[in-house]
């Protein structure tokens, strides 16, 4: 037995529209939409009368894929929760970046809560955390050359 890759990480989001256009100003790219129903869905997640939309999201190189899911049904009772970076569970994704500091200014410009100011890790990183659209954590990381 071998894993050979993360295929991708998939987000549940109420508002697709503003999942998508926050990840495509931090510069990703859609590489595919679709929509999904029917019963063989049904089955592979486990609930039943599923819909979705969804978009795929890559990295101009290829290397990262994040998929935006909309479920029109069935939907959420609990709807969007707000999880700290200690919640149990998945909690963040992280990006390698490039000059961290205009990122974080432009993601604060647009209203993007962020966690601390940006901090160097061990000389090795400037590091920050971000909340996007629905409670979405991430995390920014710069290598320091």
């Amino acid at each position: 037995m071998k894993i050979n890759r993360i295929d991708h990480v998939s987000i549940n989001v109420n508002d697709l529209s503003e999942a998508k256009a926050f990840f495509l100003d931090l510069g990703l790219e859609v590489k595919v939409e679709w929509e999904l129903d029917g019963e063989q869905l049904d089955r592979i997640v486990g609930l039943d009368n599923v819909k979705t939309s969804c978009v795929g999201l890559g990295m101009p190189n290829g290397h990262a894929w994040i998929e935006l899911v909309k479920f029109y049904t069935p939907t959420d009772a609990k709807g969007i929760e707000q999880p700290f970076a200690n919640t149990l569970g998945i909690r963040h994704i992280c990006f390698a970046v490039e000059d961290i500091e205009a990122i974080v200014a432009k993601l604060k410009k647009k209203g993007t809560e962020i966690f601390s100011e940006i901090q160097q890790y061990e000389g090795n990183y400037k590091l920050c955390y971000v909340r996007g659209p629905e409670g979405i954590i991430l995390e920014l990381a710069e290598k320091i050359r």
